[in-house]
């Protein structure tokens, strides 16, 4: 961890100095996370040819400003090390490579359709657990202790104050904190295949091999990071979230065989400006400059496509199909359909943790802000027309843009 705090310590220092706006070469960078674990190594190479993608594309398209430039190394080292963690951690105890990680549910769908509030609802159920915030970054807890534990959880909410400050605007957008339940795309990043790279950064060219490469090796490393906490907090079933999986689901399937799938439907045209809003967002502050208008029209792109797949699901019994205003209106009920198409079971218990939490202040919604589909180059109508298989399809009630009084919104 001290090595990682010396490169975000680096970072922030860069922005007071002139530096090169050029990534280390790959070759540079595995040497350097190799020498810091005094390893040879590592056990699995996979991921080099991502690697060196994700690398090229910043350097070429990502137009990365000093700060980005310094930013994206230490993400890179920390992704690193952590797999030269898994090496040591599977040389001392090959066992962990041997647990089960039975029928894991994933939820995914349309962005901002309630996923995130489906998913922390659920994961009330002591039963039930999804990887936490801290756990992401620093997976590796389980040599540390309850001191280091602390101390990396402490880091990490370090990091999250400075983000807040350098992008204010992400906490309205998609709150987190050290131990809320996120996204796996924070896991497949470990390998350089997630869309995660695309949110934060413009890279064309490797969104383009992702897509054409596939996701079988980004979720077999996943399947791993998987195992390695389950063997800290076993016997519990996996709930995992991201509308990213979408783009993967015949990889997930050729890992994890009895997957349970739950797909959230939302209209697109009444979010696709949040989610290009989120996007900028996220690249603002590692980039000299941030197209809006390229930015909706890879965002429109993109959850087309979207929307094309999760058609393609719309016989398939195996995925569950549930609606945003479903989900909002009656979220227990929404859960026990989870429960009957996971084959889980609904304790008595658990059903009252999630009504607990449902009145407490950790479901506080957020008032929506309409973004305006204008500011990136996006035209209502012309959305609407291009959905109209997708909510025809799914019977999705088409939702207005006047302004919402106390309804707020679910991410």
């Amino acid at each position: 961890m001290a090595d990682t705090h010396d490169e975000f310590l680096g970072a922030r220092q860069s922005l007071k100095r002139s530096a090169p706006r050029r990534v280390p070469h790959a070759d540079e960078l595995l040497e350097s996370a190799l020498r810091r674990r005094k390893r040879r190594d590592f056990a699995d190479r996979s991921f080099i040819r991502p690697f060196q993608h994700l690398l090229q594309a910043c350097n070429e398209e990502a137009d990365l400003s000093v700060f980005g430039v310094r930013a994206l190394r230490v993400d890179v080292l920390r992704c690193l090390r952590n797999l030269l963690y898994f090496d040591e951690i599977e040389a001392d105890c090959p066992s962990v490579l041997a647990r089960p990680i039975h029928a894991p549910v994933f939820i995914t769908g349309m962005p901002r359709s309630g996923t995130t509030f489906l998913h922390r609802l659920i994961l009330q159920d002591p039963s039930t657990i999804g990887p936490r915030l801290f756990q992401l970054v620093y997976p590796d807890t389980s040599r540390a202790g309850c001191v280091g534990a602390a101390l990396r959880k402490r880091w990490v909410s370090l990091q999250l104050t400075l983000f807040r400050l350098i992008a204010p605007e992400l906490n309205a957008l998609h709150p987190v904190t050290v131990d809320s339940p996120e996204e796996c795309t924070d896991i497949t990043a470990h390998v350089f295949q997630s869309l995660r790279f695309d949110a934060m950064y413009r890279v064309p060219s490797y969104n383009s091999w992702l897509e054409r490469s596939g996701f079988l090796d980004a979720y077999r490393f996943h399947r791993r990071f998987l195992q390695h906490l389950d063997a800290q907090l076993p016997a519990r079933r996996w709930i995992l979230k991201s509308p990213d999986h979408l783009f993967a689901l015949d990889d997930i399937r050729k890992v994890y065989p009895d997957a349970r799938l739950v797909l959230v439907h939302r209209d697109p045209v009444r979010v696709l400006a949040s989610v290009a809003k989120l996007t900028e967002v996220l690249r603002r502050p590692f980039a000299r400059s941030v197209d809006r208008i390229e930015i909706g029209r890879e965002v429109s792109a993109s959850w087309l496509d979207g929307a094309r797949r999760m058609r393609g699901l719309s016989t398939d019994g195996s995925a569950l199909h549930l609606d945003y205003r479903q989900i909002v209106a009656r979220p227990i009920e929404a859960v026990r359909a989870v429960y009957r198409h996971c084959d889980l079971v609904l304790t008595g218990e658990a059903e009252e943790r999630m009504r607990s939490w449902l009145r407490t202040a950790a479901n506080v919604r957020r008032p929506w802000r309409n973004y305006k589909l204008a500011e990136f180059g996006l035209d209502a109508q012309v959305l609407r027309e291009r959905f109209t298989p997708y909510t025809d399809t799914f019977g999705i009630e088409i939702e207005h843009f006047e302004r919402e009084t106390g309804t707020g919104a679910l991410a």
